[in-house]
């Protein structure tokens, strides 16, 4: 059987793989990256840098090639046959990079080179190189005797199936409940484009009426619109207990594995608990100032958020005399109470989104910025038929990069929205190798004309994924290890937030914000709201995160002890939940961010990055949101150096200072007035 996986590609040829293409190809490639190490190892001469770190660096990047593809494959368009591979191919690569890692000849070559780091002849890229990988090695095994490494690699072993299970739980249990509502009065206050969404998925299923089920662009829309109390508690009933009703799909035990396994691979590295191991490489370097940094923060919001709580409660027995509110209650009357304040209308602006126009805006807006271009091109292959393809370039012409978009709910996609790569930037002496970025959403599906209209908090989510994909496409480093959003987890998504700014901005919503029948352009009046709205309920909000920062910081931080997960969570979120109830609903079970992503112990990044995101985007207030050299700076200083200087320093370079928080309290309503 010809595999197209081990034949030389540029972009993917999605249009010639199957699913089992893949485990021979990762097979071959493992051998092929082995041989590559081999040739480190048994090299007769002294270690340099020239001769061990970068063939080093370079090696088995066909394999991490495929490993993504594979990967985000299985984020993006999964089935049955993908999700079985996984439980094969991520051991397998587990194994392999504990292969490396644990390899004693290669670690000696590297380790020959770092005490020679102060008189070696490299650049400051190189040397950040040399740091990362010296560190990498020892933070995964190095160091550790024969006995200790065999337990790291059964620890990773297990992890690495235990996250994956967890993640198909959460698709499995999203995917498996739908309500099936035949009455159309029961869907009162629903807007017609949703009944239609919903009365075709019923009508592919041979069903009378309606499908609503638990994918956000359907659960969402309940929650904030349906007049029927009972139908929003329902949903939100099962939205909280996906993964937690002791069935084959039940995560609980799943993440008290995951929990101690990361704990037991933490002490065994020396590590009081595995929030202390990799805090060691963020910005905020410990948990203590993780917690001093939320504790802060919830001090400043706690007042506004119990205040925004009691206004809504006081909305709700006004609207339709409900004395007790209950959560299936709030995203409910937070929309109400945002049409009265603001006369807000969710419905009516979405006209001026169109999703074809917004994305237009950003590439406009990318243009404008950095001088990007682009252009879609119809022959490079795709995974799935809603999937686009862009070659990306500068003002100059020259090719920067492919872009695929792909923006809608199916039952194959997990929730959410992500940006990802299938190929890295880096450099040799012959080439500088662009990257191949990905941006995946669940954003609401067309309707029968073809037009898909975003929700404004859609065209902000928008806004944050190409952020990231920025960081990708601009990335201009040596070594792939370096580039793009290889950086600090709670450095990674200024790039991704900062951008969110310009969906507030009168001088870019004018590029795209326009009727999607009449191109009329977005009034002053929505632009007023809009603006108004960025600091509705932000007390709450900012709660909320700082709830989930914390409980994720509890589990990492030696606060959990293999205990009962649903009475952890609720006593770890205590008075950070201001509506108290007794009802049935858990969300640990479904936090795949940090039981299958990569944000264990490091969830608190979002708002951690949303003060620098603040600050930064000051300076282009101050200038202009457009001023050329804010941009350049930013592009040089944040978006192209990827990894290769400490993001504190990145920043100040761009700032010129370290990042206050002033203008995020600011923002978000919560300074206090002296």
């Amino acid at each position: 059987m010809t595999n197209p996986l081990l034949e030389s590609f540029d972009v993917v040829p999605f249009d010639r793989i199957k699913a089992q293409h893949f485990l021979p190809a990762v097979n071959a490639l493992i051998k092929q990256a082995k041989s590559e190490i081999d040739q480190i190892t048994q090299n007769q001469e002294s270690a340099t840098f020239e001769n061990t770190l970068r063939p080093l660096e370079l090696s088995g990047l066909y394999l991490e090639r495929v490993s993504q593809c594979f990967f985000n494959l299985l984020s993006a368009h999964t089935d049955e046959t993908l999700q079985n591979e996984a439980q094969h191919i991520s051991p397998l690569l587990s194994s392999f990079k504990n292969d490396i890692l644990m390899n004693a000849r290669l670690f000696e070559r590297i380790k020959s080179i770092y005490i020679q780091r102060e008189i070696l002849q490299i650049t400051p890229e190189e040397a950040q190189l040399l740091e990362r990988t010296y560190q990498s090695f020892c933070r995964n095994g190095a160091l550790l005797t024969p006995d200790q490494q065999e337990e790291v690699r059964a620890i990773d072993s297990a992890l690495s199936k235990a996250t994956l299970t967890f993640g198909n739980n959460v698709l499995s249990e999203t995917n498996a409940f739908s309500l099936n509502v035949e009455d159309k009065s029961s869907l009162e206050g629903l807007p017609n484009s949703f009944l239609e969404q919903v009365q075709k998925k019923a009508k592919e299923k041979n069903l009378v009426g309606y499908l609503v089920g638990l994918e956000f662009p359907s659960y969402l829309p309940v929650m904030k619109f349906a007049k029927n109390r009972e139908l929003r508690q329902k949903l939100w009933l099962a939205y909280g207990a996906r993964a937690a009703q002791n069935n084959e799909q039940d995560n609980k035990a799943l993440i008290r594995e995951i929990v101690t396994l990361r704990q037991r691979r933490a002490q065994i590295l020396g590590y009081p608990n595995h929030a202390a191991f990799v805090l060691e490489e963020r910005m905020a370097k410990s948990a203590q100032n993780v917690n001093t940094f939320l504790g802060d923060l919830a001090e400043k919001a706690m007042p506004a958020a119990k205040r925004e709580l009691e206004e809504l409660k006081n909305f709700a027995l006004e609207q339709e005399n409900i004395e007790q509110i209950q959560p299936w209650d709030l995203s409910f009357f937070s929309e109400g109470l945002k049409k009265k304040l603001f006369d807000w209308d969710e419905e009516k602006l979405k006209e001026f989104f169109p999703l074809n126009q917004v994305l237009t805006g950003v590439f406009g807006i990318a243009k404008r910025l950095y001088g990007l271009r682009f252009e879609q091109d119809l022959e490079i292959p795709v995974y799935h038929n809603e999937v686009t393809a862009y070659r990306v370039f500068d003002e100059h012409g020259a090719f920067k990069a492919i872009l695929y978009c792909d923006f809608h709910p199916r039952p194959s996609k997990r929730d959410g929205a992500w940006m990802t790569s299938y190929k890295t930037q880096y450099k040799t002496s012959q080439e500088n190798h662009r990257p191949h970025i990905s941006i995946v959403c669940n954003f609401t599906h067309p309707d029968a004309q073809g037009i898909a209209l975003l929700t404004f908090q859609e065209v902000t989510t928008l806004f944050h994924e190409f952020g990231h994909a920025l960081h990708g496409m601009l990335a201009d480093t040596h070594y792939p290890s370096l580039s793009g959003t290889s950086v600090s987890w709670d450095f990674v998504e200024l790039p991704s937030q900062i951008m969110e700014n310009w969906c507030f901005q009168k001088e870019s919503l004018n590029l795209f914000a326009k009727h999607y029948k009449t191109q009329e352009p977005l009034p002053l009046a929505y632009l007023d709201q809009i603006n108004a709205l960025k600091a509705f309920q932000e007390g709450m909000q900012t709660l909320r995160q700082i709830g989930f920062a914390t409980l994720d910081m509890a589990y990492h931080d030696g606060q959990f002890n293999n205990q009962d997960v649903v009475a952890f969570e609720r006593d770890i979120l205590g008075d950070m939940q201001l509506l108290k109830h007794k009802h049935p609903y858990v969300m640990s079970t479904a936090f795949s961010h940090i039981f299958q992503g990569g944000y264990a112990a490091g969830y608190y990044s979002y708002k951690w990055a949303e003060v620098l995101d603040a600050d930064a985007f000051s300076l282009f207030e101050e200038r202009g949101i457009f001023d050329p050299q804010t941009a350049e700076s930013f592009a040089q200083n944040i978006l192209s150096k990827g990894g290769t200087i400490d993001p504190m320093v990145l920043y100040k370079k761009f700032r010129g200072r370290a990042p206050k928080n002033d203008a995020l309290l600011k923002r978000a309503g919560l300074l206090t007035k002296d």
